[in-house]
């Protein structure tokens, strides 16, 4: 059987999906990958009629249930087809079972997926990774436009970019818990938001990829944080031969789940790494605390992440022998792009690069 990935893109309005799909496509079918993609089932039930808007109930709830069921059905219908080809395989879907939660109540979502055989966790446990494109409608208000989708409901108007905002949340928000969702930023230059697309996927694939590094900073919080997504996070360093970091982190979210991811990053040139990641049971991961490096300590941080003005932020808050240590963490911000920086934080010392501050290194115990 061939090594088969399987993605999400997905993201709110406007994001840039047909784009991104394109050079997906097009960069991976260069490189020696069989490229599927699993059209979006939404777009193909509303040009046939259906609409989400529906004011019919019964009718928008059979409706959301086919969505699922065809959505499930595609995407086993290509894995069948992946499974005989004869090189690696990247099955991408546009939009992923997941995404369709987000457009109604957790009861309702909670009623379908319960008919259908399946569950929220069980659902997002289906894809390798998901990638996120932030919608124009946050920070890139200048290029929103329905003209693009002819089944697209959102105007744009000031209460069509609102509703894409919120929407655009809500998907966000259906995806979390996944341990590979990567949030895609909007850019003043397109082409770098479509090269971080490749950029995800080539980890997602084991490509060397460039070391790049986020951008970091120390700060205090001041004021009032807008709407965040919160996590705590556990991360503990595994021995390891020189050149390679392992970690094993445990992230819990206050809806109860639970994901434990083991994490390699191994250098195989200079400025080049290889990054793996994989999710692991809860057994697994007691068994691997085991390898922990004696000379390290676990690290228990906060998580806050939330979008401000169309740009990915992390925000941790730091435990234990590290209380009172908060920074910041762009995502995907360009090295000659401004940082659309929250009032609500000031901020007191840029640490990027500053390997003082890199998890493996707070993680050292000190005597």
């Amino acid at each position: 059987m061939p090594d088969i990935k399987k993605i999400v893109l997905t993201g709110g309005p406007c994001a840039g999906k047909t784009t991104a799909l394109v050079r997906v496509i097009e960069h991976f079918n260069s490189l020696g990958f069989k490229v599927f993609t699993v059209p979006e089932v939404p777009t193909l039930y509303s040009l046939g009629g259906w609409n989400y808007l529906t004011p019919n109930r019964q009718l928008y709830y059979e409706g959301e249930r086919a969505i699922l069921d065809t959505q499930l059905s595609l995407e086993n219908n290509f894995l069948r087809m992946a499974e005989v080809c004869t090189k690696p395989v990247l099955v991408v879907c546009d939009r992923g079972t997941m995404d369709i939660s987000a457009y109604m109540s957790p009861e309702m979502w909670d009623d379908i997926t319960r008919r259908s055989g399946t569950s929220g966790n069980e659902l997002r446990e289906r894809y390798d990774a998901v990638l996120h494109l932030v919608s124009a409608a946050d920070g890139a208000e200048q290029y929103y436009t329905t003209a693009t989708n002819s089944t697209r409901y959102e105007k744009a108007d000031e209460e069509g970019l609102r509703i894409a905002r919120e929407l655009d949340k809500k998907v966000i928000k259906a995806w979390t818990g996944h341990p590979h969702l990567r949030v895609i930023n909007n850019h003043d230059d397109f082409e770098k938001k479509m090269q971080r697309v490749i950029r995800e996927i080539s980890n997602v694939l084991g490509l060397p990829q460039p070391v790049t590094e986020e951008r970091k900073y120390i700060v205090e919080v001041v004021g009032a944080l807008p709407e965040t997504i919160d996590s705590d996070i556990l991360q503990t360093y595994l021995v390891s031969e020189p050149g390679s970091e392992i970690r094993l982190r445990r992230r819990s979210w206050s809806s109860g789940k639970v994901v434990n991811v083991h994490n390699t990053k191994k250098r195989t040139a200079p400025g080049e790494q290889i990054e793996t990641e994989r999710q692991v049971a809860n057994a697994l991961y007691e068994s691997l605390l085991q390898q922990a490096d004696p000379y390290r300590q676990p690290v228990s941080k906060r998580r806050q992440s939330f979008i401000w003005q169309g740009q990915y932020f992390e925000l941790d808050t730091y435990h234990g022998a590290l209380q009172g240590l908060v920074i910041l963490e762009t995502k995907g911000i360009a090295d000659a792009e401004d940082v659309n920086f929250p009032p609500f934080l000031n901020i007191k010392e840029e640490i990027t690069g500053n390997r003082e501050y890199y998890n493996y290194n707070l993680a050292l115990r000190r005597a």
